[in-house]
């Protein structure tokens, strides 16, 4: 099995078994984030205790790198803390955005996201993967602006 054909893997289980998928109602945090050019859309709900994310769970629907991207990032940032996940974010964007190698391939826990280092091969899909990352950006400026 080629590299490729094990990230295609990764994606689809990711996208076909989605972890954290579902509603947090209380939330502390919630945002939505969508790409109208290709019909994605989420809500992302987060709860933190102790600086630390309690909870993150997330409702939309889109193609499988969007929702595949977005189950990755809820698995890799619960239980995390702001400064953490802001380094895991600009991590990913670096790879995804300025050509950067797979930043993430010494790191057991989120080897996952280097399935999605293929997609920079398709321009227009770099926003899909990166939707949910984006969300989560926003409600990060939330959490310090409180």
């Amino acid at each position: 099995m080629s590299v490729n054909e094990l990230y295609r893997e990764v994606i689809l289980d990711h996208f076909e078994n989605p972890r954290n998928k579902g509603k947090i109602s209380p939330c502390d945090f919630h945002e939505h984030g969508s790409n109208p050019l290709c019909g994605d859309s989420i809500e992302l709900y987060l709860n933190m205790k102790d600086d630390k994310v309690a909870e993150i769970k997330y409702e939309g629907n889109g193609c499988s790198i969007s929702q595949a991207s977005i189950s990755m990032m809820t698995e890799i940032v619960a239980g995390k803390d702001i400064a953490e996940i802001k380094n895991i974010l600009n991590l990913f964007k670096g790879m995804m955005l300025e050509d950067k190698e797979n930043p993430f391939e010494n790191d057991y826990d989120l080897e996952d996201l280097g399935a999605l280092e293929g997609v920079k091969q398709y321009p227009v899909r770099i926003k899909c993967a990166l939707l949910g990352w984006n969300t989560l950006q926003e409600i990060l400026k939330k959490i310090t602006e409180k």
